[in-house]
């Protein structure tokens, strides 16, 4: 799976000015709604620019659920993911515990103006599943995260606008608000908390159809590889409506290993084990 945000917008990017993030610059945007919202562009595009190049990765994960009166449940899987020139990435997720879930694969292609492609192999019923385009804002294996939200976040997929810039846990982070352009988006609006060194999102607030908070993911542990590429360790969503928690571990991050196309393709659903 990838970041949860990014690639790229090369027609825009060639019509914006480079990114400018001067504390200078922030009376005009904030006194002018047009500048606002470029300002939030730009950040988007340059967060999606330094995430370019990865080509592939791979990485282990544990997920755990958590009930309103502290009642867990713990997955175990793997993930692989391809970068995908022009469009979004491609990724393969396969459940390895508890039992009843070993061997569920879960493919997505990612896309910047149509809908994303997903499809889901269930190994009890020994077929694959094709996620409806209009079931994006379902949840994602009985977790917090909604299909929507575990696709990689190409910069198309909304519009921006930088609100203000803010202090979050001791880190500088710009706050940016974005509106879906997906039709059956779950979602009114995204408000993000972007770190200005790492340009990763370190919080998100998810508001419902709506305009109520719903949920609210925090990211942290955070490492850098390949002298780039920042990948978070943990990811905590909270649902704000049913009390309900998922967290999201990540270990063993690898790059750049070979991985092709044929690895992403559906025969691969059943193919994983």
């Amino acid at each position: 799976m990838k970041k949860l945000y990014s690639k790229p917008l090369i027609a825009l990017a060639l019509l914006l000015p480079s990114l400018a993030i001067a504390q200078g610059d922030i009376s005009v945007a904030a006194s002018d709604i047009g500048s606002a919202s470029e300002r939030g562009l730009e950040i988007a595009l340059e967060a999606d620019r330094r995430d370019l190049g990865w080509q592939d990765q791979s990485a282990n994960m544990t997920m755990v659920l958590r009930n309103r009166t502290g009642q867990e449940s713990t997955r175990a899987m793997r993930l692989k993911s391809l970068e995908v020139e022009g469009d979004g990435d491609q990724s393969l997720t396969i459940f390895d515990e508890p039992r009843d879930v070993e061997g569920t694969a879960f493919l997505s292609y990612t896309h910047a103006l149509i809908a994303d492609e997903q499809w889901l192999y269930l190994p009890a019923l020994k077929r694959v599943k094709r996620i409806s385009s209009s079931n994006k804002s379902g949840p994602f294996m009985g977790s917090e995260f909604a299909y929507e939200d575990i696709s990689s976040q190409e910069v198309e997929k909304y519009t921006y606008k930088w609100l203000r810039d803010q202090m979050l846990d001791g880190r500088n982070a710009f706050v940016v608000e974005r509106i879906p352009q997906y039709e059956h988006s779950g979602y009114t609006k995204q408000i993000v908390w972007m770190d200005e060194e790492m340009y990763q999102p370190v919080k998100v607030e998810f508001y419902d159809r709506r305009g109520s908070l719903l949920k609210t993911l925090v990211a942290d542990q955070f490492q850098q590889y390949l002298g780039q590429y920042w990948r978070t360790g943990r990811m905590h969503m909270v649902n704000h409506l049913t009390g309900k928690e998922t967290t999201l571990t990540w270990t063993d991050y690898e790059f750049q290993t070979d991985l092709s196309e044929r690895d992403f393709d559906q025969s691969s659903l059943q193919r994983a084990r």
